[in-house]
């Protein structure tokens, strides 16, 4: 296999196109084909589907994530040769409420000297990025290794209850308990979002009989909770820029973990200690051996 073959399927795969990654890589499309085509025949496998956009096929995956390594090694050897020429890229998916609280601030002091993509990705999801190469780290919910990668709990994500003083006027005047949390309406993050549903369960409430906002934006969300839409699970770090009320002195903690692939990467390892230490600021801790529970769904909450 050749390194352009090799580039020239990871360019298709990420534009989308035989065209746009010509453009990418200075070539004609017709050299793009060429190229995937002669790794399909040392392979013996089809690689992509030329579909609108193009796709990777199963074994165009694997593939995928070893284009994606060894340009991850390759910058790096380049930037440890020439420190001054360019500026090292570093993938990393990530769920949205930590996107939203603590993530900005963990790589804030990398800003200038690493290049980030942030994949804003469900938990559960982020582990099949890692897998078939789409980046190179994740915070997860997942604290089983994907193969070829290291993990690491970072701790915990706290929710609490909470509403508005004009919700609290409005459905919870006499007390919180099942009959008023039945009553009154609940913001959620989108169809999969639990957090909500099992602290309902735990008072008695069959959350299938409520009420509910659909918000699908972790920032967003907590404005809707403080405009008095209904009430919510709010993430701590959020809670200090709004004046909402709790609903009780319940938490819900959500483990998060970090996963990263295992390659000597001068970046990638940067990144990685800048989000561990930001997590050991803000995050919860928590056993080694707590397993993440589900709570946000599809785009992100973890």
């Amino acid at each position: 296999m050749q390194s352009e073959q090799l580039e020239a399927l990871r360019a298709v795969v990420d534009l989308g196109s035989f065209d746009a990654a010509a453009r990418e890589l200075h070539v004609t499309p017709s050299a793009i084909s060429q190229r995937i085509r002669a790794l399909e025949q040392d392979v013996g496998s089809v690689l992509v589907a030329r579909s609108r956009p193009v796709r990777a096929t199963d074994s165009g995956t694997v593939m995928l994530r070893l284009a994606r390594q060894i340009r991850t090694l390759t910058d790096a050897a380049l930037q440890d040769v020439h420190p001054t020429d360019g500026t090292p890229r570093v993938s990393v998916a990530v769920n949205a409420d930590s996107l939203a609280t603590w993530i900005v601030p963990a790589l804030a002091p990398l800003a200038g000297t690493v290049l980030l993509d942030l994949r804003r990705e469900d938990e559960n999801r982020t582990s099949d990025l890692l897998r078939d190469g789409s980046v190179t780290a994740a915070v997860t919910a997942d604290d089983r290794a994907v193969r070829g990668c290291s993990v690491v709990p970072l701790g915990a994500l706290r929710y609490r209850p909470c509403a508005a003083p004009t919700a609290m006027a409005r459905w919870f005047a006499k007390g919180v308990d099942a009959a008023s949390l039945a009553r009154a309406h609940t913001v959620v993050f989108d169809e999969e979002d639990t957090l909500q549903d099992r602290w309902l369960a735990s008072r008695g409430v069959d959350p299938t009989e409520v009420l509910r906002h659909r918000v699908p934006s972790s920032a967003e969300f907590t404005d809707a909770v403080a405009a008095g839409f209904g009430w919510g699970m709010v993430p701590d770090p959020q809670r200090g820029d709004h004046a909402l009320v709790e609903l009780d002195d319940s938490v819900l903690d959500v483990p998060l973990f970090w996963q990263q692939w295992t390659l000597s990467s001068p970046a990638l390892d940067a990144v990685g200690r800048a989000i561990r230490d930001e997590a050991a600021r803000t995050l919860v801790a928590v056993s080694a051996s707590g397993r993440a529970d589900r709570a946000r769904g599809p785009s992100a909450r973890p």
